[in-house]
This record gives C-alpha cells, sequence and structure tokens, in this order.
C-alpha cells in the first residue's frame, strides 16, 4: 500500500497524526486478537464437548433403538428456541437461553412404560444438539472475528506504520536538503554582495 504524500510540513504533519493514531490502537487491537483467539478455543472445545455427550446419550440408549417405533412422534415437538444475544471483544455471537418443549398428553395406561422416560431423552437429545450447534455457530463468529483483527494487525505492523513512518523520513530528508540548499544559497548570497561591497 503506497502512502500518498506531499513534500511539505502540512503533509508531514498529517502523517504524524496517522501514525500516532495506528501506533496508539495497534496494542489495544493485538489484545483483542489475543481474547479473541481464546474465546475462539474456549467455544471450540465446548462444541466438541456437546458433541461428545450428545453421542455419549445416544450410544447410552441404544438398547432403546427397537423400542422407538413404537413412540408416538407427535408426543413431542420444540416449541421455541430463547436465543439471546450477547458480545464477546464487541463481536455479536448467540447465547441459547431456554429450549420450550410441548408436550400432548399420553394415556398413562395404555402407553407404554417407557415412554415418559423416553420423552425425557429426547428432550435431552434435543437441548445437547441445539448446544452444540449454538457454539459451532459461536466459534465461526469469533474465528471470523479473529482473522478480521489478525489482518488489520499485520496490516498495521507490517504495513501502514513502516509506510507512514518511511514516508515521514523522506519528507524530513527532502525538508532539511531544501533548507540546506537554501542556507548553501544564502551564504553565496551574501559573499557575493560582501565580495561587491568590498570592490566599492
Amino acid at each position: 500500500m503506497a502512502i500518498k504524500f506531499q513534500y511539505n510540513k502540512t503533509s508531514l504533519g498529517e502523517l504524524g497524526k496517522q501514525l500516532k493514531m495506528r501506533q496508539k490502537a495497534l496494542p489495544t487491537i493485538k489484545s483483542k486478537e489475543s481474547a479473541l483467539r481464546s474465546e475462539v478455543t474456549y467455544a471450540k472445545d465446548a462444541a466438541e464437548e456437546y458433541f461428545s455427550k450428545l453421542n455419549d446419550l445416544i450410544t447410552s440408549y441404544d438398547y432403546m433403538v427397537s423400542l422407538w417405533g413404537e413412540f408416538d412422534a407427535d408426543l413431542l415437538r420444540i416449541k421455541d428456541i430463547d436465543i439471546t444475544m450477547g458480545k464477546i471483544a464487541g463481536v455479536k455471537i448467540p447465547m441459547l437461553r431456554d429450549v420450550i418443549f410441548e408436550e400432548k398428553q399420553y394415556d398413562l395406561f395404555s402407553s407404554p412404560v417407557w415412554i415418559s422416560e423416553g420423552i425425557e431423552v429426547l428432550k435431552k437429545i434435543a437441548r445437547l444438539n441445539l448446544e452444540f450447534e449454538v457454539y459451532q455457530r459461536k466459534t465461526e463468529l469469533l474465528d471470523y472475528a479473529r482473522k478480521k483483527t489478525t489482518q488489520k494487525v499485520n496490516l498495521y505492523e507490517k504495513v501502514q506504520i513502516p509506510g507512514y513512518e518511511d514516508a515521514m523520513r523522506k519528507i524530513k530528508r527532502f525538508l532539511e536538503d531544501e533548507e540546506n540548499l537554501s542556507k548553501s544559497a544564502q551564504k553565496i548570497v551574501k559573499t557575493k554582495h560582501e565580495k561587491t561591497e568590498s570592490r566599492l
């Protein structure tokens, strides 16, 4: 990225402001990147944990597989999912607050004995699956924000700050050279003037 500038004090002052702004912002952006990195790791681990719990729960009820044929699928449904939005390091992320189920009434005497336990198992499976999906989404959002923040850190550290410093160095050299030329010219004029006066 080429930084546009002019060889004058105004441009030098403007570049100085831009450089200070970036140098001041860099530590904040770096700490945000670090916070996002740890939150991504946490969300990823949590997603894996929920996925593992979900698999363990399903596996623990493998013995009931043959019974699920008797289960009436209309007995239980998810009525609502309460998801709120929170913020981590300035990134909006979903948080599962509650899962509201709607249970259809069934006859306790004519239904199989295991139906009530089956309903509870399905509730646990649904909740764990939703937790897993929410943490997966959280991981995606946080990781995207972390990548963007890393790009910004790299842009500031490797491109813009060195670019502004280089541009300021060029302007300072130019202004110094201009000043030296001006002084030299003044000396030459003074010397010529003194020679002219000494002749008179």
